[in-house]
């Protein structure tokens, strides 16, 4: 069995704002809309970064749980690492085996959804989603959440991939080995350590920057990293040599 890194979700107070500075500094482009996230109270926009997935999402009314993250975190952030599995049966007996609570959970013909509580994975939002149909395991294939022509919206002149996921915590070694027996994969890492998909690691590290547990950041693919740090400089996003600053995310390029 393989688990793969598809799609990373963020949370914002506000999409339009979020969504420009993603655009203009990543140079990435919206490919859908979900209008079912409103059920949610909430709106979202989906950009694809190569074969994978950025959602931004923002709450549009009160109390919603998108909302009260935003609260607890402090701001904009990260919220969810998605995976894409290749035979959801055993992942879902393997998370009740474990006891794990399901707050988000549907199947249909095209696409079987597991998102597990974050209290009981700790560290971030961990989802477990399962593509069907023809073509549903290729790299590039279909992806329900991204619409039904996502790959047509694909911009590779900047980024071209998610490579990693940094989840910060209180007890990284903990909630590494968590995600571990849930994914049935050992951990790797000499220092931090790391969770190895299988086209992208997550990595556990301490909270440092001031903020509670939660997606701290990713590392993308460049193509052109010049044109992403210059972009960012002009906003007052860049962070680093190699690192900007967007939705309250650290962006590592590599």
């Amino acid at each position: 069995m393989w688990l793969r890194l598809r799609q990373i979700a963020l949370v914002a107070e506000k999409l339009g704002p979020v969504e420009e500075e993603l655009g203009d500094v990543l140079g990435i482009a919206v490919a859908h809309r979900d209008p079912g996230v409103g059920h949610f109270g909430l709106e979202n926009a989906v950009l694809p970064i190569g074969n994978q997935l950025l959602e931004v999402v923002a709450p549009v009314r009160e109390n919603t749980a998108g909302g009260r993250y935003l609260e607890r975190r402090g701001g904009d952030g990260g919220y969810m690492v998605i995976t894409q599995c290749d035979d959801h049966v055993p992942r879902r007996a393997r998370v009740e085996e474990l006891g794990v609570r399901i707050v988000g959970q549907f199947e249909n013909p095209e696409f079987r959804h597991m998102q597990m509580h974050p209290r009981d994975t700790g560290g971030s939002f961990f989802e477990i989603d399962e593509q069907l149909g023809s073509r549903a395991h290729d790299p590039d294939g279909p992806w329900e959440p991204a619409g039904p022509d996502w790959q047509q919206f694909r911009r590779l002149e900047r980024v071209t991939g998610i490579v990693a996921a940094e989840v910060q915590c209180d007890d990284p070694g903990r909630i590494a080995a968590r995600w571990s027996e849930i994914a049935e994969i050992a951990l790797a890492g000499n220092g931090d350590p790391v969770l190895p998909l299988a086209n992208a690691d997550v990595r556990f590290v301490s909270c440092t920057d001031g903020r509670p547990e939660g997606l701290g950041g990713i590392d993308v693919t460049c193509a052109d990293p010049r044109a992403v740090v210059a972009a960012a400089e002009a906003r007052g996003k860049r962070t680093g040599e190699n690192q900007v600053y967007l939705c309250g995310m650290r962006i590592n390029l590599v």
